[in-house]
């Protein structure tokens, strides 16, 4: 025998829980997905028929609908990504940055890594330091010309 369809049922306040959740700002995509995969399964649709709306596969839909019914709403959020936090935050960067067009003299790698170190409490190694430096570089670069890019396109027409 074959077994029923997979439904959820809500109560008002859990589908209003989930509705907000939808409409929230700062919150994962995948999340406000699962969110209205979930309210639409409320409202009686067929996980096929979820599926096909939300342009998933029907086995995602089903495992967002177990995820709900084991975990309830902890079980819409993403669990934690592997792999070791950074030591570094953006504004440690602005740091350097404002050192290096503030001052008129030039840092070695080593130096930097001391001013951060001292002034931050960030402890970095050399290599690292320079990649991020190198990363943030090639950013701007880029950003600069993707203005370009747009302002004589902006001309064209």
């Amino acid at each position: 025998m074959s077994s029923p369809p997979l439904r959820v049922f809500l109560c008002r306040e859990q589908d209003r829980t989930l509705w907000e959740l939808r409409k929230a700002v700062g919150v994962p995509q995948r999340t406000k997905d699962r969110a209205q995969a979930l309210r639409l399964s409320g409202m009686g649709w067929k996980v096929e028929k979820i599926a096909t709306y939300l342009k998933w596969s029907p086995s995602t839909v089903r495992s967002t609908l177990h995820r709900w019914q084991l975990m309830g709403l902890a079980g819409l959020w993403d669990a934690p990504r592997p792999g070791r936090r950074r030591k570094w935050l953006p504004e440690n960067m602005a740091v350097i940055s404002e050192k290096l067009e503030t001052e008129q003299r030039t840092y070695s790698s080593r130096q930097l890594c001391q001013v951060l170190a001292t002034s931050q409490q960030v402890y970095l190694s050399e290599r690292q330091l320079r990649r991020i430096i190198k990363k943030k570089l090639l950013m701007e670069k880029n950003k600069k010309l993707n203005k370009r890019k747009a302002e004589s396109q902006g001309e064209r027409n």
